[in-house]
């Protein structure tokens, strides 16, 4: 029975029934050229559906923080996921979603998220 193993992190286990983020993966991107609409409404109604896609369609998704940068070009997002496995499946459709619609100079980081430390801080994790 093959099968891949999920890759965990530190303190992950126990944490994905409860939906407890355990990782955050962050990606930002530049936007493709115009005609593609500068942030604000054209945008967001153009992106309405693939937000509530993403909200309905990705598993491991706790929640997703979107970023724009109308200056420097780039938009992107924050993400945070129950597992690292999620985090990593979920990168590479993603990569390949706006490399299709444009977008280059993909920049991907990914951090575990210290519980912990964040429940004092007033995290949304944990």
């Amino acid at each position: 029975m093959g099968g891949a193993v999920p890759v965990r992190s530190p303190g992950e286990a126990g944490r994905e029934s409860a939906g407890q983020p355990s990782v955050i993966l962050q990606m930002d991107f530049a936007t493709a050229p115009p005609p593609y609409p500068a942030p604000g409404e054209a945008r967001n109604a153009l992106l309405r559906p693939l937000a509530y896609s993403i909200a309905a369609d990705t598993p491991g998704l706790v929640w997703k923080i979107w970023t724009e940068d109308a200056a420097a070009g780039r938009a992107g997002g924050l993400y945070a996921f129950t597992t690292r496995a999620h985090a990593l499946a979920y990168q590479a459709m993603h990569t390949a979603r706006v490399t299709a619609r444009g977008a280059t100079d993909i920049r991907v980081v990914l951090w575990d998220i210290n519980a912990e430390l964040s429940a004092i801080t007033r995290g949304v994790a944990g």
